[in-house]
């Protein structure tokens, strides 16, 4: 047949059973509406709550704003897996914890009539009973459904409560492991710089130094007029001894100068005759470079612990006043309000889907009859073969399942 014959035959049934058809519609609708109607009402109650926004105390040390976002309440050390605030929240709001102290504060366990398994079962049937929902600009939509108006609204706000206490716990928590961290690190910057201020006063003491820069300039100021005045006393000892015999007084007084000259620069050179610990003035140029470069290394170590204890202390500050700091973490936009008119069920729905399912069950079973009865008039033993197979089949199976 073509689809044309196929459509005419199927208006031709609906036609034939018409009658039916529309009555069956009529009592499922009306038996749909009727279920709405004598149908307990459920009443919604929403709350809408916004993200937090943490005060930057670190803002006005350079360096320090930056690095406590990563420390800051989004969580742990590198964040708290990368989730966001709001996702936080769907988090909490359904995580058991909540939910059971939702469940103790209202005895939803009486409320809702459960008497087995009734921590499994009333958690369950308490997230039936909720939704929650992302809203426009990070907001989140907390709903509760119950038979009792002002029950849930206060179900909703209280929502709202324990997500704010949770959140602050988290925070308090994780603020906590961020101040024992930094702490351990505060502590052992401090240690750092000890070790490395002892190490320096060491090599001073040792040396006989105070600031090796300072007395190298004047190290090298001196020694510079050292040697001009064994230069100058040199070119007076030639000019004597063209004039003057060598055995003259003289003479035998410069040679005397310039020999005690040399004999002081060769002290001043070496350090020779002073004791160890001597604090110097002056640095002996002999070991004025290794002196230097070892100054230099203690004085550089020393002053990097000092700038990693600068940079560490607004941090440990920081974490302190981030554990002690108890402020809210959620923004209550619009707090649950009681419901004037019930959520559900709504007859409008409850109609339309009877409608539809009584329509299609009719039509069901008008083309089932409609089938049978065409298979029983065209081919009546083909009809009564099958009819007796199937009450073999289940009718004689289950005699004899009574039977024994």
């Amino acid at each position: 047949q073509t689809p044309g014959h196929i459509f005419l035959d199927f208006l031709g049934v609906v036609t034939k059973w018409r009658t039916f058809i529309v009555r069956f519609v009529l009592v499922g609708t009306l038996g749909a509406i009727l279920f709405a109607l004598f149908s307990p009402n459920w009443y919604k109650a929403t709350a809408v709550v916004f993200p937090a926004e943490q005060a930057d105390m670190g803002g006005g040390i350079e360096g320090v704003s930056s690095l406590m976002k990563t420390f800051g309440a989004g969580g742990r050390l590198g964040g708290l897996g990368g989730a966001s605030e709001t996702e936080r929240y769907l988090a909490i709001l359904g995580s058991e914890n909540a939910l059971l102290k939702v469940i103790e504060k209202f005895n939803l366990t009486t409320v809702y009539d459960i008497t087995k398994y009734p921590r499994e079962k009333t958690i369950k049937e308490l997230r039936s009973n909720m939704e929650i929902s992302e809203g426009d600009g990070e907001t989140l939509e907390v709903s509760v459904y119950d038979r009792d108006p002002a029950r849930a609204m206060e179900m909703a706000n209280y929502f709202l409560e324990v997500l704010n206490d949770i959140n602050s716990g988290l925070h308090s928590q994780n603020a906590r492991g961020n101040r024992v961290f930094i702490e351990q690190r505060y502590e052992q910057s401090l240690l750092d710089v000890r070790r490395a201020e002892d190490s320096l006063h060491q090599f001073q003491m040792k040396n006989g130094l105070i600031a090796l820069p300072e007395q190298l300039e004047a190290t090298i100021k001196a020694g510079t007029e050292i040697y001009g005045r064994i230069a100058s006393k040199e070119i007076e000892l030639d000019i004597m001894r063209r004039t003057l015999s060598e055995s003259h007084p003289e003479i035998i007084e410069a040679e005397m100068e310039l020999e005690a000259m040399k004999n002081k620069l060769t002290d001043f050179n070496t350090g020779a005759g002073s004791t160890p610990g001597e604090m110097k003035i002056l640095v002996p140029l002999g070991k004025a470079p290794e002196l230097g470069l070892e100054y230099i290394r203690l004085y550089r170590n020393t002053e990097i612990h000092y700038k990693i204890l600068q940079f560490i202390t607004p941090l440990y500050e920081q974490a302190k006043v981030e554990e002690q700091r108890n402020t809210p973490s959620v923004v209550v936009l619009d707090r649950a309000a009681l419901p004037e008119r019930k959520a559900k069920p709504k007859i409008s729905i409850y109609g339309l889907l009877g409608l539809v399912v009584s329509s299609l069950l009719a039509l069901f079973g008008v083309l089932i009859a409609e089938s049978v009865g065409r298979i029983r008039s065209i081919d009546p033993g083909r009809w009564d073969g099958l009819w007796t197979q199937i009450r073999e089949d289940w009718f004689g199976l289950k005699k004899k399942r009574k039977g024994a």
